[in-house]
């Protein structure tokens, strides 16, 4: 929040200081209102011309693009109004010293002046602020971050936890449905002797004598 804050702050610093620089002397008590915009591609000359077609246009675009972007936190639209009035303002200097020979910032005035300062300056602050600032996307990441929920596994690790994925199909390639299995888990009762009872011998078969011979009855 505070960095936001801070980045908007600069950024709007940076677009006021830019807008206003054309009202302010750029060289030798000449204002930068007074520079035509086709001075940057045809050389400057003498004549003074209007605002709308002076070096106010291309900053007070800049300062717009900065305002739009503060409200919509966008780094990029920022960042490109500081790269259009730091580009217009070098573009200037540059022809500048192609008409008069030298660049420089004299005692007495007659050099660069303040407008052109403020120009560049306004420009860097817009980049600074760029730099500032969090980004739309970045914050509305960083909200979502809260109540993000699990993401689902890949194909190549499937059994994790929180489960998120549905069980396989059945592997069972024959047509027909398998065979219940018997609930019953004790003894088969039909292999073995069944259990005696209370009121049975507990003998199931009568006991030989020694040296008799079971399939005669004895003799009385």
């Amino acid at each position: 929040m505070i960095r936001s804050v801070l980045g908007s702050v600069v950024a709007l610093a940076g677009a006021a200081a830019a807008v206003l620089s054309p009202f302010r002397g750029w060289y030798d008590g000449r204002l930068g209102r007074h520079y035509r915009i086709a001075d940057l591609f045809d050389g400057i000359g003498g004549t003074h011309p209007g605002l709308w077609g002076s070096m106010w246009l291309p900053l007070l675009f800049a300062a717009v693009v900065t305002v739009v972007g503060v409200v919509v936190r966008s780094r990029l639209l920022v960042a490109l109004a500081g790269v259009v009035a730091l580009g217009f303002t070098v573009l200037w200097t540059v022809r500048l010293g192609q008409a008069t020979g030298s660049v420089a910032v004299a005692a007495d005035g007659s050099g660069l002046q303040l407008g052109v300062a403020y120009a560049a300056g306004g420009g860097a602050l817009m980049l600074l602020g760029a730099a500032l600032l969090p980004g739309r996307r970045g914050g509305r990441l960083r909200r979502s971050d809260r109540n993000r929920p699990y993401a689902a596994p890949g194909a190549e690790d499937p059994d994790t936890w929180p489960p998120t994925q549905e069980p396989g199909p059945s592997v069972q390639t024959s047509p027909w449905p398998e065979p219940e299995t018997d609930p019953y888990t004790g003894p088969d009762p039909y292999n073995g002797p069944p259990p005696a009872r209370a009121d049975q011998d507990t003998a199931p078969y009568p006991v030989q004598e020694e040296g008799r011979d079971p399939r005669h009855p004895p003799r009385s």
